[in-house]
């Protein structure tokens, strides 16, 4: 879990007894955590006794709530058409640029203001640069409150990328644990942010390595699945509250097929894909609305008037898509009289899905809206 420099055969080892336990609570928001549970953010130690195990079952079969309910964002376009499940796992893709910590700080607001919850957020093996960044934004725009941090709203922790392979693979645990009691003994519908999901598979790998496994399928670890499914399993939502998970995903040279990202996708109820063309465009958040997807969005659990104002919006942004070739070469004056009429309408549809952030949008408002624009 540290480094193992100056460490020689020989030297004594105390076993304390016990498996690895973390600080849980709302002492932990506002604050910045190692895979250890150790505050890493120079404010002192944490004002909590109360710590729980990171290796834990996940929960019974009896426990879980089975009724499928749709986890309210705020943000039009993904409750619109790509709407999240309460204790549901997303996949969020999207490169360097394109506004993933904008909607994950979104994300962080609205589901303080509308649900009461809180989120957790897990930077798993990725840039110590980009771990900072996040944690001034957040104190920027008072996600993380510096003058009673009792009101912040989000817990950090962090394994980055120079951290030993072993507290890289175990800092999702870390940050799982801390979300884990919120949702079961605060009784709160919780956010967990992992990022990236693709570095706990890596981190594992490199420690089966070290443990001369032999390996499986593009030199991954034979354990893969297990891990992956040990993390997930845990992720899920109960009786007593819910713990929804965004994950990035990184998906190495773009190959879906990798056992990596194929093993992630197999556990995701829902994808969105955040789209370079959007954000060049200053349309914020950057969600490519025909790329996203989700499992959610059937008749029986959105509704009918839901589902068919969907459709009717995918419909008219394809087409669009397909119009732009013609658009850029003939301009919009060649076009016949119901494209130009179709163009107009996505022109609208693109405006409307333009959250102004920091302001909540209601699931059955969107719809409404959705459907006046589209006729």
């Amino acid at each position: 879990m540290s480094a193992t420099d100056g460490l020689k055969r020989g030297m004594e080892v105390i076993d304390t007894g016990a498996p690895l336990s973390v600080p849980v609570g709302g002492a932990t928001l506002g604050r910045i955590f190692n895979v250890l549970g150790e505050p890493v953010d120079d404010l002192g130690p944490v004002d909590t006794r109360t710590t729980s195990p990171i290796h834990r079952s996940a929960p019974a079969f009896i426990q879980l709530d089975t009724k499928l309910s749709i986890f309210e964002t705020g943000i039009k376009v993904v409750d619109l058409l790509a709407p999240y499940r309460r204790g549901g796992k997303i996949g969020l893709f999207g490169g360097a640029g394109v506004g993933k910590t904008v909607l994950i700080m979104e994300l962080i607001n609205n589901i303080a203001k509308a649900h009461g919850g809180v989120s957790v957020f897990g930077g798993v093996g990725e840039r110590t640069r980009e771990g900072n960044d996040l944690y001034m934004e957040m104190k920027e725009s008072g996600v993380i409150n510096e003058q009673n941090i009792a009101e912040s709203k989000v817990a950090l922790v962090y394994g980055q990328m120079n951290e030993p392979p072993g507290a890289r693979m175990r800092v999702g645990l870390t940050a799982l644990t801390m979300a884990e009691y919120f949702r079961d003994v605060n009784e709160q519908d919780v956010l967990l942010f992992i990022d990236n999901i693709f570095r706990f598979v890596q981190a594992g790998s490199e420690v089966s390595a070290l443990l001369g496994r032999m390996p499986s399928a593009v030199g991954y670890q034979p354990t893969l699945s297990t891990e992956m499914g040990t993390l997930q399993e845990r992720i899920t939502s109960t009786k007593e509250g819910s713990i929804t998970s965004i994950q990035a995903v990184y998906v190495p040279a773009d190959d879906l097929t990798d056992p990596a990202p194929a093993t992630t996708f197999a556990h995701l109820d829902a994808t969105t894909v955040l789209s370079r063309g959007l954000a060049a465009k200053g349309i914020y958040p950057a969600v490519d609305p025909l790329d996203s997807t989700s499992t959610m969005l059937q008749p029986r659990i959105v509704g009918e008037e839901h589902y068919e104002t969907a459709q009717r919006v995918k419909e008219t942004l394809q087409r669009y898509k397909e119009l732009q070739d013609i658009i850029a070469i003939l301009g919009l004056d060649e076009l016949s009289e119901d494209d130009r009429l179709t163009v107009a309408r996505a022109r609208k549809i693109e405006r409307f899905f333009t959250t102004l952030f920091r302001s909540r949008s209601n699931i059955d408002e969107a719809t409404a809206k959705a459907t006046t624009l589209g006729t």
